[in-house]
């Protein structure tokens, strides 16, 4: 971040603003129907084949942004009582064969807590990939340390990373360094990022974005058009300001280094594409 500078992107992030206390209409405190979602005690199903577990309720920053802002996190977490109500779920559920861990960050857990659950998951013969979506290599790279590698390298399944780098400053060597370590282990790298006012709606950003992700190995992903969430209306960008942006990147970069521009909708069978 730009010591002394308020509308740094990286900070416009993480820093609390009045404009957040703004009530909104159209802006809920679940937007995307987590709620509605919810199979076991910290199990989402949204989608066919694959069930979301919220592994925590921490993180290392707090993204202002964030779609789970008002999540009930003291109530649904699966790990409790040892993950067991969400086992039961996916045991319940033969057509679930891939599980994401999400949270808040799943790498907030200790290596240890996440060996727990992996070992329980093994026992179901279902399961055949695992997807962590994480910031921390992004906001704390440190994390990628030695005994999650040793964690990473004995998993029965394809492991998917999905990262969060929504500007191409969040890049710097420490965190290449860490996407260079979880390649290292077999991990495929995706990106997604958030259209975000102030922080990346402009072109050269996002391709600067894109651009800087394959030099560290990450594929673009998506690009998620912002969650309507209660507190977050400040960082809006519409839908024909969105859509431009994606023209821009398609006439100027390869066409795997486009992220897929996609909302959330509640019901969905998948994310909505806007292009």
């Amino acid at each position: 971040m730009r010591h002394g500078d308020p509308d740094d992107p990286l900070l416009r992030q993480v820093l609390p603003v009045v404009e957040e206390d703004r009530i909104v209409p159209g802006f809920e405190l679940d937007a995307v129907g987590d709620g509605a979602a919810r199979g076991a005690t910290g199990l989402i199903h949204k989608y066919d084949g694959r069930a979301l577990l919220i592994a925590t309720g921490s993180c290392a920053v707090h993204c202002r942004y964030c779609f789970r802002r008002h999540f009930p996190y003291a109530e649904e977490t699966a790990a409790a009582n040892r993950w067991q109500s969400s086992l039961d779920y996916l045991r319940a559920e033969p057509t679930i064969s891939e599980v994401l861990l999400s949270g808040g960050d799943p790498l907030s857990l200790a290596t240890g807590k996440l060996a727990e659950l992996t070992d329980a998951l093994a026992t179901l013969p279902q399961i055949r990939r695992l997807r962590l979506h994480t910031r921390l290599p992004v906001v704390l790279p440190e994390r990628v340390d030695a005994p999650l590698l040793e964690w990473l390298s004995h998993l029965p399944w394809p492991v998917v990373v999905v990262a969060h780098a929504n500007h191409p400053n969040e890049i710097d060597t420490a965190v290449a360094g860490a996407f260079a370590k979880l390649r290292g282990e077999g991990v495929t790298l995706l990106n997604q990022a958030v259209l975000l006012r102030g922080v990346n709606d402009d072109p050269d950003t996002l391709a600067a974005l894109s651009e800087r992700l394959l030099e560290t190995g990450v594929l673009p992903y998506y690009l998620h058009q912002l969650d309507h969430v209660a507190g977050t209306a400040h960082f809006e960008v519409d839908d024909a300001r969105a859509l431009a942006l994606l023209a821009n990147l398609q006439a100027r970069l390869p066409g795997y280094l486009v992220p897929k521009l996609v909302r959330e909708v509640a019901g969905d069978t998948g994310k909505r594409p806007l292009a």
